[in-house]
């Protein structure tokens, strides 16, 4: 079949929608945010092929396979295997590296076993997961919690005063006699006015306070040593009261003994042509490709292969600036997104369903083009590629595109547009309008008020960076994929206050909802008791109105043992959570359970409450108007999750703050981001500093003050290649973006 041929499609806002997407080719999605894009790739199409294929297997197996719920759909022929290649980051634990999540840590495993000089012993000993080669100190880990005692005290106070800011250590806490009391320390004198030597014999005792005039007991404990004792040195499962002490009383440090390589002595002083593993490990991937094609022992051949396949495929995905000991935590979205492609560029297998969620996430415009082509090589290998994508780039080498729309939640869910890039743009469609609107770089930009500075920066890549951020208007970091923009963000929050608005869940609650993050549940029930003269806890899902038979959640969960377990609809109350004389009760003509299906812009307009509009009005203004009150929060995408936080930051801010958004664009259509910045600019009108690092050119021609880092990624990079206002900028990559055929010097 040459089509995926889909009928009566109506998962989510969907409308009955019919369609044929060709195989085989490279098919990429357009419309509005919330126009039902997803519900038809990832929800309706990849759900599909992903349950089909799931089914094949025994339950045991299924048991341990992703779940995937099946689309309402009347119809779909001509699926493949499905692989979903999304945005989520990588994440993992605190052991799991680019090297581990690629296998390439495998394969060099394998190679220092076999060729290192002096011979180790099997792979495993060349594992920081496996006793046999990690380091004891750090467990493998690289790093050692260590007190960060700078934090413990407040200099310009003194003892009476709480300088000790560790719990139970302040004026009045328990430990707070074994310092006061002794006749070792005046406690009336800020510690500023102190000696070094006192200093440190409050905070290390031992030899230190035994050089004190007045000496304390036998058994005095510093600090620092108390401090470790109660909160490092015991095997005690730890309350949230002393996670809590410890985020703020700790910090990670390099471990003393392996200095960051996780190894045992053993493993990290064998080389490998006068390289050690952790020294490869440190490499660029693109340096460590090099070195790797040099070696042509033809005992471990195969090995050499695999490793060299992999390697060039993170380099020919534009990953090349990373090394393979680079924590998957710290990686963003479209790293993330990139990785789990490389597993796929030596794939023998044909005729697979390849599915991508905004592969340009996180990619300069410079960088982009290295993602075209690798969608072009999975589908001429015989693969068919469908893309929900944003970026015009992409459309352009799309051999079709399909745009669902017209607009967003209850007013999109229908095909507007089938066909080549060049056709769209003749079209008459919401993408075709936003290709076409013209964007001219800001000419007048706002005064700054003032400045922060981020000095002497060395984080990762940073080469000693020094830069004045302005306050009170937006500024924008800018670079390849790579060259600094979130490190020097780092160091800004590091050395000064802000607020950080990035793309992490909003909830992990499944009962978290609009309605519940808005606070307007309250405001909900008064106004249904308000109207109908009833008591206000009749509307209470979780109280008196709630249906009995499932406790108000709408479903009911039987457990099947080894096989999934079942949720259905209650039969008694069809999934409305109430009972039968609490949905008589109306408002608008709506009971309680059509609350739920409300979309934000609906219930701004149809319930008269002013505390529930006022509420609701700021996911409105950033664009989040399609979403239902009752959706769970735990559904939305990233851009939509960090749209949320904006929203409220909008909602209860007050004092003049700095806020540090991440790609805040990210899921966001193309007339969309001018939304998004009208939000942007409300923030600064109300005299807030707001800095964005971002890819996206119509963020940047908008921005007030630009810094644009570079030249390249990882060591190539690091460096501020301009500070100043956009209009300004020459002879970058950022700059070639912006001025299309303008060459870039050098």
């Amino acid at each position: 079949m040459s089509t995926i041929r889909i009928r009566d499609a109506r998962t989510n806002n969907l409308k009955s929608l019919d369609v044929d997407v060709p195989r085989g080719q490279v098919v990429v999605f357009v419309g509005l945010s919330g126009s039902g894009k997803s519900s038809l790739v990832f929800d309706t199409i990849a759900a599909e092929a992903g349950f089909q294929l799931t089914e094949t297997f025994p339950p045991f197996t299924r048991n341990r396979l992703p779940k995937w719920t099946r689309p309402e759909v009347g119809q779909i022929d001509g699926l493949s295997p499905v692989v979903v290649i999304d945005q989520r980051r990588l994440g993992g634990n605190a052991r799991s590296t680019v090297g581990t999540i690629t296998d390439a840590w495998t394969y060099l495993r394998l190679l220092f076993s076999r060729l290192s000089t002096p011979h180790v012993g099997e792979s495993n000993h060349f594992s920081f997961n496996d006793q046999a080669g990690m380091c004891q100190t750090c467990a493998g880990l690289g790093e050692v919690v260590a007190s960060a005692v700078d934090r413990f005290v407040d200099l310009d106070r003194s003892l009476a005063d709480g300088a000790i800011l560790l719990p139970g250590f302040g004026n009045g806490g328990y430990w707070y006699s074994q310092y006061a009391d002794i006749g070792s320390f005046d406690v009336h004198t800020p510690l500023r006015e102190w000696s070094k030597a006192e200093r440190d014999a409050l905070l290390y005792g031992g030899e230190h306070a035994a050089r004190l005039g007045t000496k304390p007991p036998k058994d005095y404990e510093g600090v620092v040593e108390r401090f470790e004792r109660i909160y490092l040195h015991t095997s005690d499962d730890l309350s949230d009261r002393k996670k809590e002490t410890l985020a703020r009383f700790t910090r990670a440090e390099r471990c003393p003994d392996c200095h960051g390589d996780r190894l045992n002595e053993a493993a990290r002083t064998a080389t490998v042509r006068g390289h050690t593993i952790g020294e490869l490990a440190r490499m660029e991937i693109s340096e460590l490709a090099n070195l790797v094609a040099e070696l042509t022992e033809p005992t471990v051949r195969p090995v050499l292969d695999a490793l060299r396949d992999r390697l060039a495929a993170m380099v020919t995905i534009g990953l090349g600036y990373l090394h393979l000991g680079r924590a998957t935590t710290t990686l963003s979205g479209g790293e993330s997104q990139r990785i789990k492609t490389v597993k796929h560029l030596g794939s023998s297998l044909i005729e697979m369903l390849y599915v991508f969620d905004e592969p340009t996430v996180g990619l300069h415009p410079h960088d982009v083009a290295a993602m075209t082509t690798l969608l072009e090589q999975l589908r001429d290998k015989g693969n068919s590629v469908l893309v929900v994508e944003h970026d015009p780039e992409v459309m352009a080498i799309a051999d079709q595109i399909i745009e669902i729309g017209p607009h967003a939640g209850e007013h999109g869910g229908t095909l507007v547009f089938q066909g080549t890039f060049a056709e769209l743009q003749q079209a008459t469609t919401p993408t075709a309008a936003a290709l076409s609107r013209p964007r001219p770089i800001k000419t007048q930009p706002r005064n700054p008020r003032g400045w922060l500075t981020i000095a002497n920066a060395t984080r990762n890549n940073l080469d000693n960076v020094t830069a004045d951020i302005p306050t009170g208007v937006l500024t924008v970091l800018t670079g390849v994929a790579g060259s600094g923009k979130s490190s020097l963000a780092a160091e800004l929050l590091a050395q000064h206050e802000a607020i950080v608005i990035d793309q992490k869940p909003v909830s992990t609650n499944r009962r978290s909802t609009p309605i519940t993050y808005t606070g307007i549940a309250t405001p909900v029930r008064k106004l249904f008791a308000r109207t109908n003269n009833v008591p206000a806890t009749l509307f209470s899902a979780n109280s008196a109105g709630a249906c009995p038979d499932c406790a108000g959640l709408g479903v009911i969960y039987t457990d099947l043992a080894f096989l999934d377990g079942q949720e259905t609809v209650c039969q008694t109350c069809h999934g409305r959570r109430f009972t039968p004389e609490v949905l008589r009760h109306k408002v608008d003509g709506l009971s309680i359970a059509d609350i739920d299906d409300l979309t934000i812009t609906e219930a701004i307009h149809r319930l008269t409450d002013p505390a529930i509009a006022s509420s609701l009005r700021h996911l409105d203004q950033v664009g989040l108007g399609y979403l239902r009150l009752g959706q769970p929060l735990t559904t939305l995408s990233g851009g939509e999750c960090q749209r949320v936080k904006i929203a409220k930051e909008l909602r209860e801010t007050t004092a003049p703050t700095l806020y540090v958004l991440d790609e805040p664009t990210t899921g966001l259509h193309l007339s969309d981001i001018d939304n998004l910045l009208s939000v942007l600019d409300d923030l600064v009108e109300q005299g807030h500093t707001v800095l964005v690092i971002e890819h996206n050119l119509d963020v940047i021609r908008r921005a007030d003050w630009l810094i644009d880092l570079g030249p390249g990624p990882g060591r190539h990079g690091g460096r501020i290649l301009f500070q100043g206002r956009v209009a300004d900028l020459t002879g970058t990559a950022t700059a070639a973006a912006l001025h299309p055929g303008v060459e870039i010097p050098g």
